[in-house]
């Protein structure tokens, strides 16, 4: 398998890491990617990008597989109301990857802000697309964290 960029970041950093891959038949998603590797659907994590149009800024947001945000938590989190998912031309555009296996990582231009929803926290590991589809870094989420600088905040829990 070639060394990917994603990896080479990580390396880079000395954060710890391991490869799993799948079959690249696998259909898309991250339910699928959970059940041929053997983990729970919430720790594969999608990875969002969303458009802050007022600000013409766009964030990554990452959500544990089985999760979605709760709209107010999230334009609370960006510090916007106006804010929507990225058009796939938009993510290709930010990330330089299709949707389906970006990684969180090593394509960011310096103050690109990323948030990590906080229950993904009490998660032993978490699995990250590689760049590659069947290709899945798996790492705990505090090298997450440590990796991708992001913000760590309640995206899905109703607040009490």
């Amino acid at each position: 398998m070639s060394h990917l960029l994603a990896h080479q970041f990580l390396d880079d950093r000395a954060i710890p890491y391991r490869v799993q891959t799948f079959s690249p038949d696998t259909e898309k998603g991250a339910a699928n990617v959970a059940q041929a590797l053997g983990f729970r659907e919430r720790q594969m994590i999608k990875t969002l990008i969303f458009v802050d149009a007022k600000r013409d800024e766009q964030v990554l947001v990452m959500l544990g597989g089985d999760q979605n945000a709760i709209s107010g938590h999230l334009k609370k989190a960006i510090g916007s109301r106006n804010i929507k998912l990225a058009a796939p031309e938009v993510v290709l555009a930010t990330t330089g990857y299709a949707i389906g296996s970006i990684p969180p990582f090593h394509w960011q231009p310096e103050g690109f802000r990323t948030f990590l929803d906080a229950a993904l926290m009490n998660e032993p590991e978490v699995g990250v697309g590689a760049g590659v589809w069947g290709h899945e870094i798996i790492l705990t989420p505090q090298h997450l964290v440590e990796a991708t600088s992001a913000i760590v905040v309640n995206l899905t829990e109703p607040n009490p």
